[in-house]
């Protein structure tokens, strides 16, 4: 199975898609765009090393590069069985690209999973978080405070709010997620694509993506019977 996760900053997405890929049957990797640059920065091949100067230069990856470098992770051993991407695809390019890929692979179309959350939600749970000083600790003061107030449980350095979590560029990084990611999703048909309400607890909205899973690959089973 190849699910696509989906969801703005602060949906939850990271905590669902760790629960996602340890109840599935068949063990799947889960890719992020970030990992698979890092990987290939590490192993310095071809792609790496261009993307690597870009970074550099403080320039943005392409489209095509990024493409090509998500190509080559899907090629790998481990995803034969299906794999999770979180991060990509981010544009339609990138959608339209990954659906010849899968053509040509012979692999399935892939489940849509997003984690839809009210903008006023996401900010609040964002403006909430703490991260230590010293070792990046993350703290929520609503829902994960530290045992001493603005002190990190850890080393007992003290808390900061990151500025990515300030309201004013949490807007405007959800307004540039819309804008971005909304032509990304009208891309897959309904039959492909699963909008889950992400203002609830973990366990009903992990329940609620379990059972659409759940039912896709019981779906899957029966057609190739």
């Amino acid at each position: 199975m190849i699910i696509l996760l989906f969801g703005p900053p602060g949906s939850g997405k990271g905590t669902q898609g760790r629960l996602m890929i340890d109840w599935m049957p068949e063990k799947i990797p889960s890719i992020s765009t970030g990992d698979m640059l890092r990987a290939e920065i590490a192993a310095q091949t071809p792609l790496g090393i261009k993307t690597q100067s870009i970074i550099a230069a403080g320039g943005l990856v392409s489209d095509d590069l990024m493409n090509e470098i998500l190509r080559s992770r899907i090629s790998q051993s481990d995803c034969q069985n299906g794999f999770m991407l979180d991060g990509y695809p981010r544009t339609l390019e990138q959608a339209e690209f990954l659906d010849k890929v899968l053509t040509e692979r012979k692999l399935p179309k892939p489940i849509v999973i997003h984690l839809d959350v009210p903008a006023d939600v996401l900010v609040g749970r964002m403006v909430s978080r703490r991260s230590c000083s010293k070792c990046g600790q993350m703290y929520n003061v609503l829902s994960h405070r530290p045992k001493v107030d603005n002190q990190c449980d850890k080393d007992g350095a003290p808390l900061i709010m990151r500025k990515d979590d300030q309201e004013e560029v949490i807007r405007e990084r959800l307004k540039t997620y819309q804008a971005v990611t909304r032509p990304v999703l009208s891309h897959y048909p309904s039959d492909q694509y699963f909008q889950i309400s992400g203002d609830r607890s973990t366990h009903y909205i992990f329940e609620e993506i379990t059972d659409i899973l759940e039912r896709e690959l019981k779906n899957r089973l029966t057609a190739v019977a």
